[in-house]
């Protein structure tokens, strides 16, 4: 009977082998524990640091989740970041698939740079107090009026104190062969703001991760990071052929990740 506990230690190994339904499943969950772990070391670091919310603490948020991708079996490969030097405020906008653009992010983030992200993940344990913490821009996206009050709010600062921003502006995860239409949120702050956009693609994960299907092996991500795309003396009557742009700009290079033909999806909702 003493032998008991070894069952666990044997049975876990030999389900990683043999079950990529586990393998998805461990995963996931020691991504979530192990960033809420991370979340409670960053909590009184950031708060040492800066003395409570304040977009430096990003640095630190940076440097805490940098590894986790060793632990998930993922590798990236980033081109393009010159384009990340441009001086001043700008918006960054990606395609969204996953929690795991996350680890991408982190990859890439430039200093005085924080995100636009739903107002629910400010519940989510200590990640979403870390997130607070640095100066996450949170928004109610069931409440249009809102989340435009919160944009408008968001270019003062970008403006005030300098920061950069990224959006996503699928405004939902996204697995499928292409990208979703974008909303129009982060084209109105960029305006507003008369801040460049960086448009970021995240290459397809179809190849090792597969939510439906419970897959998720190792695998390499490609960052690709576009040239910025100025929005100098642009108005609001601007909004949807910037957006339009920026659709058209980052949707071929997406589909070429996935070798897929065009799609019937269209790049805005007028």
């Amino acid at each position: 009977m003493d032998e008991l506990w070894l069952i666990p230690l044997l049975l876990v190994p030999l389900l990683m082998w043999t079950s990529s339904t586990f393998v998805f499943c461990f995963k996931k969950c020691f991504y979530v524990a192990w960033m809420n772990v991370l979340g409670l070391v960053a909590i009184p670091l950031c708060i040492l640091k800066s003395g409570g919310r304040d977009v430096e603490n990003m640095r630190i948020i940076r440097v805490l989740v940098r590894h986790v991708k060793y632990f998930l079996g993922l590798r990236y490969e980033v081109s393009g970041l010159e384009h990340l030097q441009t001086e001043g405020p700008y918006v960054i906008i990606a395609n969204h698939q996953s929690s795991l653009d996350v680890l991408g992010l982190m990859e890439i983030l430039p200093d005085r740079c924080t995100m636009i992200a739903k107002k629910e993940l400010m519940y989510v344990g200590p990640v979403g107090f870390v997130c607070w913490l640095g100066g996450i821009v949170f928004i109610n996206r069931r409440r249009t009026s809102d989340a435009r009050s919160v944009m408008a709010e968001a270019a003062r600062t970008m403006m005030d104190d300098q920061i950069r921003l990224w959006v996503f502006p699928e405004g939902t995860r996204n697995q499928n062969a292409d990208l979703l239409p974008f909303k129009k949120g982060a084209f109105h702050l960029a305006v507003q703001a008369q801040a460049p956009i960086i448009p970021i693609v995240f290459s397809s994960y179809n190849s090792f991760y597969l939510r439906k299907e419970k897959q998720f092996k190792s695998g390499t991500i490609r960052l690709q990071i576009l040239p910025k795309i100025d929005t100098q003396g642009m108005t609001t009557d601007d909004v949807a052929s910037l957006l339009d742009k920026s659709f058209n700009a980052m949707r071929p290079v997406f589909l070429e990740t996935c070798n897929s033909a065009p799609q019937s999806n269209g790049p805005s909702k007028h």
